[in-house]
């Protein structure tokens, strides 16, 4: 893993069709440094509840049916997607099991 490159990391949270009205709460108290802002719609509403990370000059990543049992791994996706320069990573493995919630890799 690279040296954290100390961006700001911003986890964006679909707020229009989202099933566990606390899901917003539990994020904001369970992403650390991370920046969870709440969005219109993020047209992923057959993968509710989606999830976005961006950050300045590297891949976005969406991810849908995401639940508050995923934050955990959530976080860990935050320090690893920080830490990378671009973003992106050599071994897809780190993201866990959120490799089968991601719907996709938006480039920078």
């Amino acid at each position: 893993m690279n040296t954290p490159v100390n961006t700001p990391v911003t986890m964006l949270v679909c707020a229009t069709c989202t099933p566990d009205s606390a899901f917003m709460d539990v994020a904001r108290d369970g992403m650390g440094d991370v920046n969870v802002m709440p969005v219109d719609c993020m047209s992923g509403c057959i993968h509710v509840q989606t999830v976005a990370f961006r950050s300045p000059g590297k891949v976005a990543y969406l991810f849908g049916n995401i639940t508050a049992a995923d934050l955990p791994m959530l976080c860990i996706f935050a320090r690893h997607y920080d830490a990378s320069d671009d973003g992106t990573f050599a071994d897809a493995r780190v993201l866990g099991d959120l490799r089968t919630k991601a719907i996709a890799r938006i480039p920078g």
